[in-house]
């Protein structure tokens, strides 16, 4: 059995945790998410736990069990705790700025650069040179995260 999958994912007080068919909404104080699940994973809340079961022990089921629980367990964590990720700006003149739901960025261009702040995402330059980008999705954070950096992507050397 999947060390990872097995292990049941505890439910923090002020989470509520619903399962539907091959859906699971989480919703906490800091905000809410959704899930679909793959169909033959099966969920189940029961005794502020939530356990994840597969049907078999093949190989493509041992994968989705791990990596079911895993999405599971990090909207949890999203929904108490939130995910932030920073990006430091090095360069002269290079400078980031929020102006109404879009980021504005300075990269040394001819032009600035105007970021749609995508839904669900909150963002915060507490400096110039400072960026953070936060929300209750771990996978969108760090998309976010990583189209803001593809910009201007650093020096290796």
């Amino acid at each position: 059995m999947s060390r990872i999958g097995r292990r049941p994912i505890p439910i923090p007080q002020g989470v509520k945790v619903e399962v539907a068919g091959s859906k699971i909404h989480v919703e906490g104080p800091k905000g809410k998410s959704d899930l679909n699940i793959h169909p033959r994973m099966k969920v189940a809340v029961a005794n502020n736990e939530i356990s994840v079961s597969r049907p078999t022990n093949i190989g493509q089921d041992k994968s989705l069990h791990g990596l079911t629980r895993s999405l599971i367990a990090n909207m949890v964590i999203g929904v108490t705790q939130e995910f932030s990720k920073t990006l430091e700006i090095e360069g002269i003149g290079f400078k980031a700025q929020l102006q109404g739901k879009n980021l504005q960025l300075a990269l040394g261009f001819s032009h600035p650069i105007d970021y749609a702040v995508p839904e669900g995402i909150k963002i915060e330059v507490p400096k110039p040179t400072s960026v953070t980008v936060k929300g209750v999705d771990k996978v969108l954070v760090g998309q976010v995260a990583a189209n803001i950096r593809s910009f201007f992507e650093p020096e290796p050397y």
